[in-house]
C-alpha cells in the first residue's frame, strides 16, 4: 500500500494515470504531455510500475503502458479499513412509517 501512495504523491504520476484512464498509451505519447526530460519520465514510469499501478509491454520499439485500477482499488480499500471506514453502502435507516 505504501508504494501505491508514494506513486500517487506526485502530480506528474497522477496525471499519467489520468491519461491512461482513456486507454493504453506509448511512453512517447505520455511524455508529450509534460515538459520534463525523457529520463525524468522514465523514473516516473518506474515508480508507477513498481507500485503495480501500470504495466508495460514492448510493441516494436515502443513501450505501451496500461492502467491497473485494481491495484489502486485494493490500496484504497486497505486504507479505509485502517480507519474503520467501510466502502460498502450504508444500511438504509427505516422511515418513520416503518418504525414500530
Amino acid at each position: 500500500m505504501s508504494t501505491v501512495f508514494k506513486a500517487l504523491s506526485d502530480p506528474t504520476r497522477r496525471k499519467v494515470l489520468e491519461l491512461l484512464r482513456k486507454g493504453p498509451m506509448s511512453a512517447g505519447d505520455l511524455a508529450d504531455h509534460f515538459s520534463v526530460s525523457k529520463a525524468t519520465m522514465s523514473s516516473h514510469f518506474a515508480v508507477l510500475r513498481e507500485a503495480g499501478l501500470v504495466v508495460s509491454e514492448k510493441d516494436g520499439k515502443q513501450v505501451i503502458y496500461h492502467l491497473r485500477l485494481t491495484v489502486l482499488e485494493d490500496a484504497l480499500f486497505e486504507f479505509t479499513r485502517l480507519f474503520g471506514w467501510s466502502l460498502a453502502p450504508a444500511e438504509e435507516k427505516p422511515t418513520e412509517k416503518e418504525t414500530p
